[in-house]
């Protein structure tokens, strides 16, 4: 269950960026979404997220607005259906550079491909301090929402359930001290 959740972290410590800028919300229905991590101890995970435009939105406001306190640069550009993003960041001891381009379409499907460089320390565990870590994020639109299901809704590829806007209790003692963290 602490991979589950280091992965979920991971991501929306490297996704911030993304979040705090002007980015749609997704299609509501079911999501499946696949990451993928190289130059990190965290292995690729696949889960379902069941969205709505309410709860995209209260992700992007809870882990996005911190991302917009922590970091000193945020680019942002949204050209012929391609977005990219370029953000330099504070988190814990480490100074964060980001770089993403999205492509796709928030109603289908989309990729994000996030490559991150760290100064100053790791700015997650695990993380080599000065290296470089990729995540590419795959995402789909599959359809509604399964029976049982509610706006949040993660449903990991081993069967853990959780709702998002939990999230943040659950991160709380994950986020490295002196860092961004995510919803303050």
């Amino acid at each position: 269950m602490r991979r589950q959740l280091a992965a979920i972290a991971v991501t929306v410590l490297f996704a911030a960026p993304a979040l705090a800028l002007d980015m749609p919300t997704r299609k509501a229905g079911l999501w499946e979404v696949k990451m993928v991590f190289e130059g990190l101890p965290v292995p690729a995970q696949t889960m379902r997220q069941c969205v709505d435009q309410t709860t995209d939105q209260a992700v992007m406001a809870q882990f996005g607005g911190a991302a917009q306190g922590a970091c000193s640069k945020q680019d942002f550009s949204n050209a012929g259906g391609t977005m990219t993003f370029d953000a330099v960041c504070k988190i814990g001891p480490a100074t964060t550079a980001t770089k993403g381009v999205i492509t796709g379409s928030f109603d289908s499907g989309y990729t994000m491909n996030i490559t991150t460089k760290s100064t100053g320390g790791p700015a997650i565990p695990g993380m080599t301090p000065g290296g470089e870590t990729k995540m590419t994020i795959e995402a789909k639109h599959v359809g509604p929402c399964q029976a049982g299901q509610k706006p949040g809704d993660i449903m990991m590829s081993n069967g853990m359930k959780m709702n998002v806007l939990d999230l943040q209790k659950m991160m709380d003692g994950m986020t490295p001290p002196g860092g961004m963290t995510p919803g303050r």
